[in-house]
């Protein structure tokens, strides 16, 4: 790929496009900021690690979009980061205004782009980018359950003392306190959790990734995570980037699937060159399902209180 453009320069664009650049995911990727030197700097300074860790990705700032023309993948970070005592939807009213000018240049610079959301509230986000682009849904993808789901195994790797490489599982819903990690999915090299761990600590797995992200804003108390979100993001751009067809929890426009329509919500997708190329509708039990159905009404709240 020619050229990707990350939106944001803060610390989750700088961490995602140095990552971008690592796997050399394109021959240049963009980063974009209206703070003037930010970008440049940062990107000039990843650039020089390039001899040392030995990739040929090119790293560009700018103020502007004329730079980010005809990039295959924008990657949005753009938008004010949570702080403690704040809610993802908090952010909603001064994120949306940010996303919608974002989604405008995206639209005119880089009109065949494949969009993948970050800024917060994520599936909202990734609902405005949709409406003021006017791109199908297979072109605008939230990143939500790949972080989602990183937490999850995480945290039963801590727990159980095994690699995480070895620990499967799937997170679905919307990105934030009523998202769904399906403990009914979720094995270690193939073991079925509930066999490693007693019911009441696997609840208790489940209700830590789900404060993950508060968890982490509580500790840096001036901003939220970057490191593990910046890399969900580039594993969905590798994904895409070279056509490898993995099934990854992400943020979909439903049309149906899981009896639902309208709404951005956590489900498995199967990303190729594409962008979104399928949606699994996977087995769900009647608590699964019921709190699936909980997540979507808290996202379709978000979406009417953004009017």
């Amino acid at each position: 790929m020619d050229r990707i453009t990350v939106v944001g320069a803060g610390n989750v664009g700088a961490t995602c496009a140095q990552g971008l650049a690592r796997r050399e995911l394109a021959r240049e990727v963009v980063m974009v900021d209206i703070a003037e030197g930010i970008p440049q700097g940062k990107a000039l300074d990843q650039f020089e690690s390039a001899p040392i860790e030995g990739w040929d990705t090119r790293l560009v700032g700018a103020n502007g979009y004329e730079e980010t023309a005809g990039s295959g993948i924008v990657v949005v970070t753009a938008g004010i980061a949570r702080k403690p005592g704040m809610s993802r939807d908090d952010l909603l009213k001064t994120n949306a205004g940010i996303v919608r000018d974002v989604s405008e240049n995206i639209a005119k610079h880089s009109p065949d782009a494949i969009i993948i959301m970050i800024s917060n509230p994520l599936d909202v986000m990734a609902y405005v980018a949709k409406d003021v682009t006017g791109f199908p849904r297979e072109r605008v993808i939230g990143m939500a359950g790949v972080l989602d789901t990183a937490r999850y195994r995480s945290f039963i790797a801590m727990e159980l003392d095994v690699s995480v490489e070895d620990i499967q599982a799937l997170v679905l819903g919307g990105h934030g306190d009523t998202m769904v990690p399906l403990a009914s999915y979720t094995t270690v090299s193939g073991i079925p959790l509930t066999q490693l761990l007693p019911q009441e600590r696997i609840d208790a797995l489940v209700d830590r990734a789900r404060k993950g992200g508060a968890e982490i804003v509580g500790y840096l108390k001036t901003g939220s995570a970057y490191y593990a979100p910046a890399a969900a993001a580039v594993q969905m751009a590798e994904s895409i980037v070279r056509d490898k067809k993995r099934i990854l929890p992400c943020a979909a426009y439903l049309e149906g699937e899981y009896g639902m329509k309208d709404l951005y919500l956590g489900v498995p997708c199967k990303l190729g060159r594409n962008g979104l190329e399928q949606i699994l509708e996977v087995e769900l039990t009647d608590d699964e399902r019921a709190a699936l159905e909980n997540s979507a009404e808290a996202v379709r709240s978000t979406i009417a209180a953004l009017g």
